[in-house]
């Protein structure tokens, strides 16, 4: 068995050494090829006890390497010990990790399945199709841990995969899992038969499989041209500590400081000023919803921003709902400390300007644990507060269903105002451009995690929702970093990590819809219909084989 834990050990390498933000995606076409040899092999063991467990073991060390070493990064996340100080949150870290490579290797436990039962000519396909499901599962329940999905691994790389816009990053997994299939499968035959066109199949196959995609989308790159009418735009870059500042320090200040951030870098051309993820109130409750007109710290800005009579201030807010009696309240809300309030907190994106309305977006992709307890009915009975002691949260945000676009009188965009996290999705991001969205605004705060690759692969991340949906990007983040993204996926200008100031750049309105927009993620559809049939298919092979053993006895 030793030499299949290295198997495993090497796929699980593999994997990660392939993944941003410094890893080379090519190694994912190889990644889960030691791994499938290791289950062949295991698998044909006529005398070997407990193959299933076995595998699955071999599954979950290489998916655990993966995952692993991918977020490594998390473990930066700060939590109080008890004596009141910050230190690195190891359960942040570990507990994904633990998690994702356990629902991994139940995937790859059903695709050992349903090969022992129904053989290599439905288990191929099969295998494809159920980890594109796994993965657009991963996209839609309460516990939405996407960041894995095969298809993110080309951030990076946004000249080979222009052709997202028809195929979104489900076309990305399509291609790594088939890659895999390909080599596995000649290479298991080369070596085994010694043939050498079996030899050479596999190199002309592999080559053609990575190569042909790679040099269709230098073609689409090179021929594609940027459409739209331009817009000035800011990216305001307060650089507040996420721990130390950004939720201690005066609301009043906070919001100055965003003032004379504005001030001290505005030219005369600039149309959006994009502030970040929650860049106030900071400390305190949020701003009432209900109030907004009112508010102190809105007619504080509105009066300030008054000298740019044709400017919309983007910006990322706190807001809550309050409901004087809990008859009235929402599912989501909870009771305000001890009065008889009842509230719903929202992490939001508004727009307001010196003509128009207020206009509010709430964030409806939350992030698990701190944002949103997940199955709270369920769960928060037999949990209770237990999640606060890692630095999470008893209560679910507000969400909305529809993606709100912001409008204005004064030029032609229409603002998709994305918060953070929900800049993974890929069709979610198409919602806000098929509500009329032809430029895309990101507002983040992922300084949670220091000076690591977190804060940057969700930059990258960023080039992929640029590319499918052929939308600009304007980025404003909390502490870097803040970016200008083309409509072919490429960083034209940044601010670095750590550094406070203000971009300034052009972004393109763009109302044309790709392919991918229109018809979203329709490849995990088609995987869904293909993995239902094979599996159906399988069970009841299952199924008769039993009733005809019974029948023999």
């Amino acid at each position: 068995m030793l030499k299949y834990i290295l198997y495993a050990i090497l796929s699980g390498l593999l994997l990660a050494m392939g993944w941003p933000s410094k890893g080379f995606p090519l190694l994912l076409f190889f990644g889960f090829v030691p791994l499938l040899f290791a289950e062949n092999k295991i698998a044909q063991m006529t005398d070997l006890k407990r193959k299933g467990w076995k595998i699955f073991g071999l599954a979950y060390l290489a998916f655990f390497i993966w995952n692993a070493i991918g977020i490594w990064w998390l473990h930066y996340a700060q939590e109080l010990n008890s004596e009141g100080q910050w230190q690195n949150s190891w359960t942040a870290y570990l507990f994904p990790v633990f998690a994702n490579a356990l629902l991994m290797s139940l995937v790859f436990q059903l695709y050992h399945w349903v090969k022992s039962k129904a053989g290599n000519f439905y288990s191929i396909p099969f295998f494809a199709a159920i980890w594109i499901c796994f993965e657009k599962f991963h996209l839609n329940w309460e516990m939405t841990w996407p960041w894995f999905n095969l298809g993110n691994g080309f951030a990076n790389y946004p000249k080979w995969i222009q052709w997202y816009e028809y195929t979104g990053t489900f076309g990305g997994t399509l291609w790594v899992l088939v890659g895999n299939l390909i080599v596995f499968y000649f290479l298991y035959g080369y070596l085994n038969l010694k043939e050498k066109k079996l030899r050479n199949k596999l190199i002309v196959y592999t080559l053609l499989w990575i190569g042909f995609p790679i040099g269709a989308s230098y073609i689409i790159y090179a021929n594609y041209e940027e459409k739209g009418e331009e817009i000035t735009a800011m990216a305001l870059q307060p650089k507040l500590n996420p721990y130390t500042e950004k939720y201690n320090k005066e609301s009043f200040q906070i919001v100055n400081d965003l003032i004379e951030l504005t001030h001290n870098h505005m030219q005369p051309e600039v149309q959006f000023v994009v502030a970040p993820e929650t860049a106030f109130p900071g400390p305190g409750p949020g701003l009432n919803i209900d109030k907004l007109e009112s508010d102190y710290l809105i007619q504080m800005l509105q009066t300030n921003f008054h000298q740019y009579p044709e400017m919309s201030f983007v910006s990322g807010v706190e807001l809550m709902r309050f409901y004087p009696y809990q008859k009235l309240a929402s599912e989501t809300a909870t009771k305000y400390g001890n009065s008889d309030t009842w509230i719903d907190v929202t992490n939001s994106g508004i727009q307001l300007n010196a003509k128009d309305s207020i206009q509010y977006y709430h964030k409806s992709k939350l992030v698990v644990g701190v944002e949103h307890f997940p199955y709270m009915k369920t769960l928060k009975p037999i949990l209770g507060d237990i999640m606060l002691n890692f630095g999470g949260t008893v209560r679910t945000h507000l969400t909305q269903e529809e993606r709100s676009v912001f409008r204005n009188s004064f030029n032609d965009a229409v603002v998709a105002p994305i918060i953070c996290y929900e800049s993974i999705y890929g069709e979610f991001t198409t919602g806000y451009v098929k509500n009329g969205a032809n430029v895309l605004f990101i507002m983040t705060n992922d300084s949670w995690w220091g000076d690591s690759d977190g804060h940057k692969e969700l930059l990258l991340f960023g080039n992929l929702r640029a590319i499918e949906t052929r939308r600009d990007i304007v980025r404003s983040a909390n502490s870097g970093i803040s970016a200008f993204i083309n409509q072919k996926g490429e960083i034209t200008s940044s601010l670095p990590y750590e550094t406070k100031g203000a971009l300034i750049g052009k972004a393109k309105l763009n109302n044309e819809l790709t392919f991918y927009t229109k018809h979203g993620d329709y490849i995990a559809k088609i995987a869904l219909l293909i993995a239902g049939i094979l599996l159906g298919y399988t069970i009841a092979w299952e199924i008769l084989n039993r009733k005809k053993k019974k029948k023999k006895i």
